[in-house]
């Protein structure tokens, strides 16, 4: 053992009670003892906690002792010592005799306790090189007991590793006797160091017997089976004197120990052994390195005797318990229940089963180690919570589910009550919501801390996702609603005002949409008002409804552009076949057919320059103009050769003053139709010219003046005859009624509207049947009562005059309508 000076009074109080020491001995006690004090009081500021008893590195505490002892300067050039021993063995007091340092002694008076707590830092005085020493807290403790042997083993390890030069201090005493010489310690500790660390000779001095077989007994790794203590340490035995009985030998002894010090690390020194120094600027950082090393490994934290029966014994309570828990009848209905829906009270009901478990574990575990039994409560209630968790989870599922279709339901039921759509969202989506949390608070267990607010976002996810499908619906609704109406109202209406198109087509077109238009957006504005919407979606929807009932127009516009020969075809056959009176025309003979020819195409000119182009904007014009121009007025001989350039006027794709997407027919379209719409109106026309010429022909059926004159002259004397002889004039008047009845009947004058040899081909097989039904019939008459004969021969007289003269008003219109056409000159193109 080596002892470091006391201070400088005392010392010479010992120098002058040792009087009887040879006087060079004195004088060289009272020198070293002089500049130790120096020294010692220098670096008196320098001892540093290194590490604390908790086992926290002091890492600004190292920094600041670096700095202070200049240690960063010293190179390669320095050495560590350490000392490590049973508690109040006397540590302490040798390192300060030794070295000179001012560690905290134990005070003898008050007794045998823990002096040093952790491990302390600090630099020896007056030896060279550089040397700083370690004094750790000691083993063996009734501070920390049986049950904290790690932070032992730990600083041990450390100071083994740390140290070039390793000071084990025993009592005398203590030699051959197991956990007092540290034996147990020692040889942890070799085994450790072995598998982490790399071999570095370290100097062990210490007062032990058998030391070789502390290193023989240690269990190694397979690359060190063979390896001598040697190889990783210089052991050597140091005896000395007791301090109490042998003061002044002990001192020497010391004084020689001290010595040995100076120039450690020189080759052969205490400290010769350089392989695995670390310069002095890293010191500080390989320390705490080497530290951390050792307190992550968990071969030193060995645990005692009882706290592994505690940790045996309550792990098995605690796989007792749960296994109950997973046979338990109330919890296995519980996990039933759910699985099917929502249970009222699962909170409490669950919450009382696990503490019936944690109850029961907590009776049993009661008398073994506390910190034990806590955290195998703990590891126990963590896997009940992670088996009960799922069925936790499909409550709230159920809850979330239920919720999400209670809201579906009486967000229904408020929309089909004509509530807003939006205040009724949110009344129902907050309603909802509530009851969820409401079922969350019941589903609650006391056990556990679980976060119900993913699987409520989640619901309010789902609300909203649905209110956006409603709203998304409800808004298709209404705009197809209103867009329904805009079609009846202007689909019809537009049809009908291009049908009888005119001037004032396209401005009535114009109120129409206006007005329609105005209508719908107003209706439509007034319901989108409970949805809440942003003010540029809202103004979004009514344009485009707007741009709709535009479209409309225009759509329709375009179909009855499509249509435009049609309609100027029947417009023309309206016109050319009525009169002002919408009455039938019959071609007598007097109509001027080339004026109402020129009028029927003016008014079909007319409906092709309205549906040329599209007029929703109130602009002028001269598609009329143009078309009159180039179509009607170009066949017109005066003007032929001014008309060139306007005829050439519809050789373009575009009109003058329209934009080309307004544009419905174009005009080289307008020009090839007119071509094809007089060439399909020219049959009428000409049926109606033959049917005046046939009408005028059948009206002339009496003989030229001079053929009357004639008969007249030469017939005198039969005329004379018959006024002689009345009774010729009854046969005559006999037989012109019955020629009348016959030619009525065989219809004679239209049998010859086919030709002469058809009409007596005809006549010849209607003849005989004709007389052969005459003679019946006036049989019949001739056996009727004499008194109904005269009624029935006026009768028959007045039927025959009827019947002559509707038959031959229809003959006559029969013979003007069938009469074959004759070429009468007439200009067909106006």
């Amino acid at each position: 053992m080596t002892l470091l000076p006391e201070p400088v009074v005392l010392k010479q109080q010992r120098c002058i009670k040792a009087l009887d020491f040879p006087l060079l001995r004195s004088l060289s006690l009272l020198h070293s003892s002089l500049g130790i004090l120096v020294r010692q009081w220098v670096n008196a500021a320098c001892s540093t906690q290194l590490i604390d008893g908790d086992g926290t590195f002091n890492v600004s505490g190292v920094d600041h002792f670096i700095k202070e002892v200049k240690l960063e300067e010293c190179g390669l050039s320095y050495a560590v010592v350490s000392i490590m021993g049973p508690q109040s063995s006397g540590k302490s007091t040798l390192l300060n005799h030794l070295f000179g340092t001012n560690f905290r002694e134990m005070d003898a008076f008050r007794g045998r306790s823990q002096t040093t707590k952790g491990i302390w830092i600090a630099r020896c005085a007056g030896i060279e090189p550089c040397t700083v020493v370690m004094d750790l807290e000691g083993t063996d403790g009734r501070e920390r007991g049986e049950d904290d042997t790690a932070f032992e083993k730990q600083s041990a390890l450390f100071a083994l590793a740390v140290s070039d030069i390793v000071l084990i201090n025993m009592w005398c005493h203590d030699i051959g006797r197991e956990q007092a010489a540290n034996k147990p310690l020692l040889k942890t500790v070799f085994q450790v160091m072995m598998r982490l660390f790399s071999p570095r000779k370290t100097t062990l001095m210490f007062v032990i017997r058998d030391k070789t077989r502390i290193w023989d007994a240690v269990p190694k790794p397979q690359a060190h089976k063979e390896t001598p203590l040697s190889d990783f340490f210089n052991v050597e035995v140091i005896a000395l004197n007791s301090y109490e009985e042998k003061e002044e030998l002990f001192k020497e002894q010391v004084a020689n120990l001290r010595q040995r010090f100076f120039h450690s690390v020189a080759p052969g020194g205490l400290a010769g052994d350089r392989r695995g120094v670390v310069p002095a600027n890293a010191f500080a950082f390989s320390a705490k390195q080497m530290w951390q090393v050792i307190k992550d490994n968990k071969d030193l934290d060995l645990p005692a005797h009882k706290v592994m029966v505690a940790t045996v014994r309550c792990e098995e309570i605690a796989n007792e318990k749960f296994a109950g828990f997973i046979a338990n009848e109330n919890w296995r209905e519980l996990e039933e229940a759910v699985h099917s829906g929502p249970v009222s009270g699962f909170g409490k009901k669950l919450s009382s089963i696990l503490q019936s478990c944690l109850s029961e574990y907590d009776t049993e575990a009661t008398y073994f180690e506390e910190g034990v039994r806590s955290s195998k409560r703990q590891q126990l209630q963590e896997k009940l919570l992670q088996l009960v968790q799922p069925t936790f989870q499909d409550l709230l599922g159920h809850l979330r589910s239920g919720a999400l279709e209670n809201f579906k339901d009486a967000f229904e039921k408020a929309l089909n009550a004509g509530e807003a759509f939006s205040a009724s969202a949110d009344v129902c989506a907050q309603s909802c919501v509530s009851k969820f949390d409401k079922g969350c608070e019941e589903a609650v267990i006391e056990q556990a801390n679980w976060d119900t607010s993913k699987t409520r976002e989640k619901l309010q996810r789902d609300i909203e996702a649905h209110i956006s499908s409603v709203r998304t619906a409800k808004l298709s609704e209404l705009t197809t609603l209103y867009e329904s109406k805009l079609i009846a109202a202007l689909s019809g209406p537009v049809e009908a005002l291009l049908d009888g198109a005119n001037d004032e087509t396209w401005p009535a077109i114009r109120k129409l949409l206006r007005r329609e238009g105005e209508l719908a957006v107003y209706g439509l504005s007034d319901a989108l008002s409970g949805f809440n919407m942003d003010e540029e979606t809202r103004n979004k929807m009514l344009t485009d409804l707007e741009n709709y009932a535009r479209g409309i127009v225009e759509t329709k516009a375009k179909e009855e552009a499509g249509r435009a020969l049609m309609r100027m075809k029947d417009r023309f056959t309206t016109i050319f076949s009525h009169d002002s009176d919408s009455m039938p025309r019959i071609w007598t003979g007097k109509e001027d057919i080339r004026a109402i020819t020129k009028m029927a195409r003016s008014a079909s000119l007319k409906l092709l320059s309205v549906m040329a182009v599209i007029r929703l904007e109130d602009e002028l014009d001269n598609i009329e103009k143009t078309l009159t121009l180039a179509l009607v007025n170009s066949t017109s001989n005066s003007a032929t050769s001014k008309s060139i350039s306007t005829i050439d006027s519809l050789a373009s794709s575009t009109w003058e003053q329209v934009a080309p997407e307004k544009t419905l027919i174009t005009p080289v379209q307008c020009k090839s139709l007119w071509r094809q719409f007089k060439n399909e109106t020219e049959y009428t026309v000409t049926q109606a010219i033959s049917a005046q010429e046939a009408n005028r022909r059948n009206n002339n059926w009496l003989p030229p003046p001079w053929a009357i004159l004639a008969l007249v002259v030469l017939g005198f004397n039969e005329f004379m005859t018959l006024l002689r002889n009345p009774l010729w004039l009854g046969v005559l008047f006999v037989g012109y009624l019955v020629s009348k009845a016959l030619w009525v009947q065989l219809n004679i004058s239209g049998e010859f509207q086919h030709g002469a040899l058809p009409g007596l081909l005809s006549l010849s097989t209607k003849f005989l049947p004709t007389v052969m039904n005459l003679l019946k019939k006036l049989a019949e008459e001739g056996q009727a009562p004499s008194t109904n004969t005269n009624q029935s021969s006026m009768n028959s007289s007045a039927s025959a005059q009827s019947d002559v003269t509707t038959n031959g008003e229809s003959s006559s219109s029969s013979s003007s309508g069938s009469s074959p056409a004759k070429s009468v000159p007439i200009d067909t193109s106006s």
